[in-house]
């Protein structure tokens, strides 16, 4: 078993594919997916032949919860099951696309990662203006939130890494951040709750997506289109 890590696909999973195809994947390897997978986006047909089409690819995908889907257990067709140490959403249907729940601790090789999934849209009045999918559950509530701080109180304050899809507030990466939008009228409740966790936290690695570039911020590594092996001790 292998197991990859990338940064958002939304709906897009071409460059998914050709990785998987040129290096030989199989079901049992992992693919995570660092937020904004969109496979549930539309929550109707398109997003039932999207599944369709990724439940033939040679891999398992394990995603992080983005801002840009709505989560799993606001869909009836999702079960709990435990995987890799720690409660996952799935469908019977589609084995092989799983959902992580925020706050819980999965094992991947006897490294330790938690899942924290969720961030602000900056798009969402243009969403909502032209009947776009917008998902009022994009944050985490305050009952995920103090379910992933008791998570890490009984883990010590320590794992090896963290998978969410924004980041810390000071790690922001400013100089991404797109032109035109006003952020002083963007919510960073969930960034600067982030703050407070990795100022407690220990840990060896930090991963996130949402910003839709490849660069390290200090010591947060952020991932869009890149693949790379989920790193190792």
């Amino acid at each position: 078993m292998s197991v990859y890590i990338t940064g958002d696909t939304h709906r897009e999973f071409d460059r998914i594919l050709s990785f998987c195809e040129k290096n030989g994947t199989e079901k049992n390897d992992i693919m995570i997916i660092l937020g904004d997978a969109g496979i549930n986006y539309y929550l109707f047909g398109m997003d039932i032949n999207l599944k369709s089409e990724l439940s033939m690819m040679p891999v398992t995908f394990f995603c992080i919860h983005g801002n840009h889907e709505e989560r799993p257990f606001n869909i009836p067709t999702y079960e709990e099951k435990q995987w890799h140490g720690g409660t996952v959403y799935v469908e019977p249907e589609y084995p092989n696309l799983i959902f992580a729940k925020d706050g819980e601790i999965y094992d991947f090789d006897g490294q330790k990662y938690i899942a924290i999934g969720g961030a602000y849209s900056v798009d969402k009045n243009y969403r909502r203006m032209y009947g776009m999918p917008w998902f009022p559950s994009e944050q985490p509530s305050d009952e995920i939130k103090a379910y992933v701080e008791c998570q890490l109180d009984k883990a010590g304050w320590k794992v090896d890494g963290v998978f969410s899809h924004t980041v810390p507030e000071p790690y922001e990466p400013t100089w991404a951040f797109l032109s035109g939008i006003d952020q002083s009228r963007v919510d960073k409740s969930t960034e600067l709750w982030l703050k407070k966790i990795e100022k407690k936290l220990t840990y060896k690695r930090w991963y996130a997506g949402h910003y839709h570039v490849d660069s390290q911020e200090g010591p947060i590594t952020l991932m869009f289109k890149k693949i790379e092996k989920l790193a190792a001790d």
